[in-house]
């Protein structure tokens, strides 16, 4: 059946947003972003406790939109996929399960927890499926993927998995290959970055942004291991703020005083030598990291796809070019269109194209067992 028969209502919460929109088949009808001030989520102690208010929220504009261009109804709501239990790609079924696992905000909260659980609560309105996509946890990692030089330390997969995966899809029917055959490397360039092998329809290995590969605007990337033990034990900073410093106050931040690739290039535009080098610089982690994850292919690369924000920025991505070009041919795709990943996983399902996984195949007790 075509994707055009099925209305699907997607649904991203971010730390300070709740994107919502509404397709019929791949075509948007409507999309919003509504904002929300420290004032309004102040009174709520974690994520979880913002349900109630984020659903009202979310109930009110697809109120405001119902029967503007198509009935107040829809085949499935999903929702942006959380940080919970290493899973493979692909689209999940919310169930209680499901739902009851993302309320535990562990190993960390992350307001796209909330995506499923707001997606089955919406679901119940229409009699309708509730799904997510592949979350940030998606981990198919090959087992040398995993080893590092402590056991107690082993390698975790953390990428932008949404992006990466709807990319290599793009990419695939631009070169006319069946996706899952596809040997790309991905580098989703953005406000962290995520450089990832994609080989035959899976991730086996990945920089996840924040322990290892490149910086990123604001996150710091692989550390050398005695620097960071020597910070621990200085007694100069917490560790909260280490953690801050790691994933949020490093990178382009650290260096520059910005995080913006747009006001980095217009210190570099102004003469500024300093900004020059460290863009420079991530342009050359990016690429090393390029390398890394094609020889981890164990093949031939068909692609290097560049995908996220600073793919925009066509200078930053030809650094990158000029260094790995000799790979394999590089194609850009600017931006992610989460919506529409989303959309497009729960399409796949209602059209009968792939199989919605559930989460507890995968949870820490059936893969103990």
């Amino acid at each position: 059946m075509s994707f055009s028969a099925y209305s699907v209502l997607a649904v991203n919460p971010g730390s300070t947003s709740t994107k919502v929109a509404k397709f019929r088949g791949e075509t948007m009808l409507w999309n919003e972003t509504i904002r929300h001030t420290n004032e309004q989520l102040a009174p709520f102690g974690s994520i979880t406790e913002q349900f109630d208010f984020r659903l009202a929220t979310i109930v009110d504009v697809v109120d405001k939109h119902a029967g503007e261009e198509c009935p107040d109804g829809v085949d499935a709501v999903v929702g942006r996929g959380g940080i919970i239990d290493p899973l493979p790609g692909g689209t999940f079924r919310v169930d209680d399960l499901l739902v009851e696992r993302l309320k535990v905000g562990k190993p960390w909260e992350h307001a796209s927890n909330l995506g499923g659980i707001l997606a089955a609560a919406l679901a119940s309105r229409w009699s309708a499926r509730a799904f997510i996509v592949d979350p940030v946890c998606v981990d198919e990692m090959i087992p040398e993927a995993r080893i590092t030089g402590l056991p107690d330390l082993p390698k975790a997969s953390f990428s932008h998995a949404l992006n990466i995966r709807a990319t290599v899809r793009r990419a695939a029917r631009d070169l006319n290959v069946p996706w899952d055959q596809l040997c790309a490397v991905v580098a989703h360039l953005g406000g962290g970055i995520s450089v990832v092998a994609h080989r035959r329809g899976h991730i086996t290995d990945t920089g996840n942004g924040t322990d290892f590969g490149p910086f990123s605007p604001s996150r710091t990337g692989g550390l050398p291991v005695g620097g960071v033990v020597t910070l621990c034990k200085s007694g100069k900073y917490t560790e909260e703020e280490l953690r801050r410093m790691v994933v949020a106050k490093g990178g382009l931040l650290a260096y520059l005083g910005t995080s913006d690739m747009r006001e980095v290039n217009g210190m570099i535009e102004k003469g500024d030598a300093k900004a020059a080098l460290i863009q420079r610089a991530l342009a050359w982690q990016v690429a090393k990291e390029i390398g890394a994850q094609a020889v981890s292919m164990g093949e031939p690369v068909d692609a290097i796809l560049f995908t996220g924000g600073i793919a925009y920025d066509s200078a930053f991505v030809r650094l990158v070019q000029e260094r790995v070009q000799w790979i394999a041919p590089c194609l850009v795709y600017a931006g992610e269109d989460e919506m529409l990943a989303l959309t497009q996983g729960a399409l796949r399902v209602l059209a009968g194209e792939e199989e919605a996984k559930s989460y507890g195949d995968y949870a820490p007790h059936k893969r103990d067992s």
